[in-house]
């Protein structure tokens, strides 16, 4: 349990720096807002339609009685509306990654530098990097997906699919989150995405304690567009735990005097 508090620590550093770096704050802010306005339309689009969807997916029940058809269609909306979400709340961290790389790439930098030293990046122009984070997203949300429908048939089982399946439902949703979140400072050590689900894997609950808060509060509107800053700040600083920086040899670098303090990072255990 010491792992689940550190990650949720992790999660309240970042915020911190964030807050004590305003402009980093404000610049960060900028794709959040327009993933935001991306996803609200698509969630209304989900909302208007849930019903002629409940009702395309379950024909077997058009010549039930009241109230079993109404009890029936209306959990599938309830099920499809919280799948729509927690759904929103993964691809909406890695739509606004992908929207502002170049800046969150940067804040992840800065954070680096103020800790004592940033690891070189492998030196791929922008574009080259876009593709390499697209690519690495689509298979973390492919897995999360697949854990996703999962969960969502194992919510029609009786009492355990309305009480434990959720509780699972968001430290899952968290721990992929955090995946996703690690994203901008794993890439600039060059670790691939397998070996970063393992680093991951490897200490689950430091995953799930930083990412299961954030999905929680995702869920708060305009949280999400407020958090993300500080989200990549706090995954930034985990990252430094599980693939630590070693120390610049001499005294000659100082955290934010514009010198990268940058040295080898061990391969991942």
């Amino acid at each position: 349990m010491r792992d689940l508090v550190a990650g949720m620590r992790y999660l309240g550093r970042g915020v911190r720096w964030v807050a004590g770096h305003g402009r980093w704050w404000g610049f960060g802010l900028l794709p959040a807002l327009v993933a935001l306005v991306l996803y609200a339309g698509l969630f209304t689009v989900l909302a208007l339609y849930s019903g002629d969807l409940a009702a395309w997916a379950t024909p077997f029940a058009d010549g039930w009685g009241a109230p079993w058809q109404g009890l029936l269609r209306g959990l599938f909306v309830a099920l499809l509306l919280a799948g729509g979400l927690t759904l929103s709340v993964l691809t909406f961290t890695a739509v606004t990654l992908l929207i502002g790389d170049p800046f969150y790439e940067s804040l992840s930098e800065r954070v680096e530098e103020s800790e004592g030293g940033c690891p070189p990046g492998p030196g791929r122009p922008l574009w080259r990097e876009i593709a390499v984070a697209l690519r690495d997203l689509v298979h973390v949300l492919l897995r999360a997906a697949g854990f996703g429908v999962l969960l969502f048939l194992l919510g029609f089982l009786p009492v355990v699919g309305q009480t434990v399946v959720p509780v699972v439902g968001f430290g899952v949703s968290g721990f992929f989150l955090a995946v996703e979140l690690t994203t901008v400072a794993m890439q600039r050590r060059d670790v691939p995405v397998r070996e970063r689900l393992r680093l991951l894997r490897g200490r689950r609950w430091l995953a799930v304690g930083f990412g299961t808060p954030l999905v929680l509060l995702f869920l708060i509107p305009f949280a999400a567009v407020v958090l993300m800053p500080g989200a990549v700040a706090g995954a930034t600083l985990l990252v430094r735990e599980l693939l630590p920086v070693e120390p610049a040899a001499g005294p000659t670098a100082v955290a934010g005097d514009g010198s990268d303090g940058r040295a080898a990072v061990p391969a991942a255990r």
